[in-house]
């Protein structure tokens, strides 16, 4: 077997025998086209990579037999800057990957468009609270044999065109299990996909299965074969989401199993594409969506796949502030290990919740003051909207009606405003949503400070979704699967007011938990929703968020405490990965 190097926490060290293989060997590889496990590995652009993290973090706190495979992005996302007018610039990321990775000796070879494309990968262990720890495999086509071309398959998260991203997928899919096998990784049992960017990995699985039987091409046992040993997590119901590419490029870029022809294509294509959530459907004998309503979503999508649901949670430790922490540590002993203890929250005094917060809050502005001068103050309403910036997160709802909005802020109380996240390269109206939220900021003075913070990632998420006051998320539904951020602000006992759509139908308990925004239709014209869920978003803020928040201190901590004994104690990684294990992995 391959030795595995062992390096501490952060960067490489020397080679050791990994206690991970010997003692845990994986039976589990978990495959995402990003991972956000660390802020000093820039390869990941937004939730499917934290979601990824979290999972594994999780995995490793539960001490799952489980490996992690990804792609190395040499040039990360990207680095985003703001030029005068407001608009996005992008940066290519310049990092080192042998200071936080340690790269491994084997080498394994995928043909693309008939080339000999070799592959090396990096290691990384993924850590929870404790003594567990997973590994993660980084696929690294920038070697010296290969193509200039083919060197810059891992550059770039999400970037170039389709036939980039599928050379891209490819490596991930094909590449990632021929790695995990000439590692040694040979006891696993189950591929879990995290969307389908993975899923070309069935192919090798066929071909596996088919040389196993001594055929040169694969059966229909081969097919059922590989779907016991798949499972599939759909995130989005966006069709940006779904990777479709025409069945010619396929056929010019891999060698499709000759099933691809046979009885069984309709397996792989789809209105002569092949579309790799469909092609991850037909191979998996476990779907699910990430939300009990986006798996609703999904079943109307994607009929008749049978699509079940998990709730996406957080893994709690990496996400809950340091003055949070340190006063579970007084109160709930025990609760990064167990993070179902945490609904003791609800026993916490609420001048105690106040005082952790307030710590938190500090943290926040201070990064917020010294960044952009911005004069934020701890006494204000602070109002938190971070998201990936596309035109269905509708960021600008809240500026719909500044004059209302500056309105309140001189009659109930005074009102700042922080927001940041990244809009995709490609994706203009994103671009320009961030453009006019940043040409806003002038027009809310002097009633309401606003900044939009450039370069999102998680070291500020970690300090927004703990620091203000309350967290805002405006999504048109039913486009939000799931949506994580709101789960870490709870924990930190920060309340929502959201649209119900994604997990905030099954958190949100009115006045409770938090507040909603608008009413729970699924099919709604844009136009007519934009006005009716401002006038709701605005109503709550007006009538009762900011009258409670400045009127009763005591009540709007009572909020922020059941918050995290409700929703803390439950939208987490580990209750969502002991899903996984029962329905998905060893069911």
């Amino acid at each position: 077997m391959t030795t595995i190097p062992s390096p501490q926490r952060g960067g490489p060290s020397a080679t050791a025998d990994s206690p991970l293989l010997e003692k845990l060997a994986a039976k589990v590889a978990y495959f995402s086209m990003e991972m956000a496990v660390d802020e000093k590995i820039p390869s990941y652009s937004g939730g499917l990579g934290v979601l990824a993290a979290d999972t594994l973090r999780a995995a490793a706190g539960s001490f799952l037999p489980m490996v992690g495979v990804t792609l190395l992005y040499r040039r990360g996302y990207f680095f985003q800057r703001f030029d005068a007018q407001g608009w996005q610039r992008e940066e290519g990321v310049v990092w080192s990957p042998d200071m936080v990775l340690c790269e491994l000796g084997d080498r394994v070879s995928v043909v693309l468009e008939g080339r000999t494309v070799q592959l090396r990968s990096w290691l990384f262990w993924i850590r929870d609270a404790g003594e567990g720890r997973i590994p993660i495999l980084f696929l690294d086509t920038d070697l010296p044999e290969n193509s200039e071309w083919d060197r810059t398959l891992s550059h770039f998260l999400y970037g170039g065109d389709s036939r980039y991203r599928l050379c891209q997928e490819a490596i991930l899919g094909i590449g990632g299990v021929r790695m995990l096998r000439k590692l040694g990784f040979d006891q696993l049992e189950l591929f879990h996909m995290n969307e389908g960017h993975s899923s070309l990995l069935i192919l090798e699985l066929l071909e596996e299965e088919a040389r196993r039987s001594g055929r040169t091409e694969p059966f229909a046992e081969d097919v059922e074969a590989v779907r016991r040993k798949c499972a599939f997590t759909t995130h989005t119901p966006v069709s940006a989401g779904h990777d479709r590419f025409p069945l010619e490029m396929v056929r010019r870029t891999i060698r499709l199993p000759a099933i691809a022809d046979s009885e069984y294509r309709g397996r792989f294509c789809c209105a002569g594409e092949v579309n790799l959530t469909h092609l991850a459907f037909q191979f998996s004998h476990y779907i699910n969506g990430v939300a009990k309503r986006h798996s609703e979503v999904s079943r109307a999508l994607f009929y008749p796949a049978r699509i079940d649901s998990i709730t996406n949670g957080i893994h709690v430790p990496y996400w809950t502030s340091p003055p949070m922490q340190e006063l579970f540590d007084r109160h709930i002993p025990g609760w990064r290990a167990d993070a179902f203890s945490i609904r003791y929250a609800i026993a916490i005094s609420l001048e105690e919740i106040r005082r952790a917060h307030e710590a938190s809050k500090a943290a926040l502005l201070e990064y917020v003051n010294r960044e952009t001068n911005a004069g934020m103050s701890m006494e204000a309403l602070t109002i938190g909207f971070a998201r990936r910036a596309t035109a269905y997160k509708r960021a600008e709802l809240i500026l719909t009606d500044i004059e209302r909005l500056k309105r309140m802020a001189r009659e109930k109380g005074p009102i700042q405003l922080l927001f940041a996240g990244k809009a995709h390269p490609q994706d203009d109206e994103g671009k320009r949503a961030i453009q006019r939220i940043i040409q806003a900021q002038p027009l809310l003075l002097p009633d309401i400070r606003m900044v939009y913070l450039a370069e999102y990632d998680l070291a500020l998420a970690r300090l927004l979704v703990a620091g203000v006051d309350l967290w805002l998320n405006t999504p048109q539904p039913p486009m939000e699967a799931s949506g994580t951020s709101g789960m870490k602000a709870a924990v930190n006992g920060v309340p929502s007011l959201s649209v119900l759509d994604g997990w905030w139908i099954e958190g949100c308990i009115e006045g409770v938990t938090g507040w909603s925004v608008g009413p729970d239709h699924y099919q709604r014209n844009e136009s007519s929703d934009v006005r009716r869920d401002a006038g709701d978003l605005y109503a709550k803020l007006d009538d009762v968020i900011v009258p409670l928040f400045y009127g009763d201190a005591d009540g709007y901590a009572r909020v922020m405490r059941q918050g995290i004994a409700l929703n803390g104690s439950f939208f987490n990684a580990q209750r969502m990965l002991q899903q996984y294990v029962l329905k998905a992995y060893f069911a």
